[in-house]
């Protein structure tokens, strides 16, 4: 193998290879990839609220998988079960769900991008105030809620979570405006940040997207009711049809009278995350009017006709990489072949990755297709290569069923920047791409070649003629490292700040 092939030794706590010294160790047994924001689910007007909205968040699950809850309203007193762990496991049992009585309800999946994992951190967050009680889902992150937080605290206000979630109640409870819709805008109006998000009151139920439209949030109906949720995947699972999307900006009142939009903020060019496209949403789900699998296919035909190169077959990287790898191959004429299969039962690994077994921590969620891959020659196509770990030890793992050479394409420009917007990124200088140019990384991963689609190959797959430089029609903060919103905490250098609370867990 030519030296600049060669590849760093991370099996220790540093890069031992001269050329990488400086590159951070991640465990292999690490799910390598940008993990989920959150995903709400909200149903106004049927006797099953609680089993719909348990139902809903289970097709949501892949946006969260930390911690579940629900919280209902029978028209006397609210009804709550919270817990951490899988939608499927908390939601099992018949007395809980004959707990959570009532004809609306909330549910939230998290997957912590603010505060620790507690119990008192899952959601949705619920508080009694004057004009009754009232509940909050949320997806995203408020950029400011630490100085927003300390500046409450400062004013006496107590906080029992670590979540920035709760800094809404808070602001809501302050508002000195008399209706509750004009406190939920009032609280809004002192945050930055992206949000989506379902309040419940005695009397009504709320949807809130922020100004810029960065988290998605959509309203459906089934039978009478309405529902608010994150993804249209969640209407599927119980026969439901999909209405529209929350606008950016927009508000909608849901009560017994129907539905009230309201426009409170002010308009700005929406700014949605264009990575719900490439990784986040359910393939089977509509975002923004577009099908999920069909922009991903698209993009993987966008780079086939950027960075074509001459091989037998075109592999996904299961499963975010098979749309991608699809339209990969059907524009290249390369045939598709599952060359990787995936385990898919799966979760956090059960073996604690000792030093004699690390190398098999890969093998645990994929394995590759000897009779498929033996001579061949290999297109890798996946979604993303965040930390970079999972990609080496694929190549590594494809090569040793007998690949001739591989390649591999990625279905998203370079992972170089942080997100602030409610997505748990690593912090920078663990994101590879930010650490190595493109032909260091190629022998880091240790592929006969490697390629992006490049950022305006990505905005034309999504309808655009390239990316407009001075308006971006997307949020694509990751790759670029042109944040839309004020990173307030950031700047102040307060976003790794612990919040102070009892760290007890379930």
């Amino acid at each position: 193998m030519p030296e600049s092939d060669k590849k760093p030794d991370v099996s220790a706590g540093r890069s031992s290879d001269l050329r990488f010294p400086d590159l951070p160790y991640s465990n292999p047994f690490d799910d390598d990839k940008l993990h989920e924001e959150c995903g709400v689910f909200g149903i106004y007007g049927t006797d099953d609220a609680a089993a719909h909205t348990a139902l809903g968040l289970h097709a949501l699950q892949h946006r969260g998988q930390e911690s579940a809850g629900i919280v209902s309203y029978d028209g006397n007193r609210f009804n709550t079960h919270r817990n951490l762990g899988l939608v499927g496991d908390i939601f099992s049992s018949q007395a809980v769900m004959d707990s959570l009585e009532g004809d609306r309800a909330i549910g939230h999946n998290r997957y912590s991008t603010s505060g620790e994992t507690l119990l008192r951190n899952v959601q949705p967050l619920f508080a009694e105030f004057a004009f009754g009680g009232l509940a909050i889902a949320h997806n995203g992150n408020l950029t400011n809620a630490i100085a927003v937080r300390r500046e409450l605290v400062n004013r006496g206000s107590i906080f029992h979570t670590t979540s920035d979630s709760e800094v809404l109640i808070h602001l809501i409870s302050t508002s000195t405006r008399n209706t509750v819709s004009d406190r939920i805008v009032d609280a809004l109006q002192g945050v930055e940040g992206a949000y989506s998000l379902i309040a419940m009151t005695n009397d009504a139920m709320y949807g809130v997207r922020d100004p810029l439209g960065v988290r998605p949030l959509i309203i459906g109906s089934i039978d009478g009711a309405t529902i608010l949720t994150s993804e249209t995947c969640a209407l599927d699972i119980i026969g439901a049809e999909y209405v529209r999307d929350v606008e950016p900006g927009e508000m909608v009142i849901v009560d017994s009278s129907g539905v009230l939009s309201l426009k409170p903020f002010a308009v700005s060019p929406p700014r949605f995350c264009i990575f719900e496209y490439v990784y986040f949403a359910r393939p089977d789900s509509v975002v923004g009017d577009t099908s999920v699998y069909e922009a991903r296919k698209r993009i993987g035909a966008e780079l086939a006709r950027e960075a074509a190169v001459d091989a037998d077959i075109v592999v996904p990287v299961p499963d975010s990489g098979n749309p991608a790898a699809m339209g990969y191959a059907v524009e290249s004429g390369i045939p598709f072949e599952l060359g990787i299969i995936r385990n898919h039962y799966v979760g956090r690994t059960f073996i604690e990755p000792s030093d004699s077994i690390r190398h098999l921590g890969v093998k645990l969620k994929h394995n590759a297709n000897r009779a498929y891959i033996e001579g061949k020659r290999v297109i890798l196509v996946d979604d993303s290569i965040v930390r970079g770990t999972t990609s080496t030890k694929i190549v590594e793992m494809v090569r040793a069923a007998g690949a001739t050479e591989v390649h591999m394409r990625i279905a998203s420009p370079p992972t170089t920047h942080s997100c602030y917007y409610g997505v748990d990124t690593p912090e920078r200088d663990k994101l590879i791409a930010a650490r190595l140019d493109l032909e260091t990384l190629r022998a880091y991963v240790g592929v006969d070649s490697l390629a992006y689609i490049s950022m305006d190959g990505l905005y034309r797959a999504m309808g655009q003629e390239n990316r407009n430089a001075e308006v971006p029609q997307f949020c694509d903060a990751c790759f670029s490292g042109e944040y839309p919103v004020a990173l307030s905490d950031h700047e102040q250098g307060d976003d790794g700040a612990q919040l102070s609370l009892l760290s007890e867990r379930v």
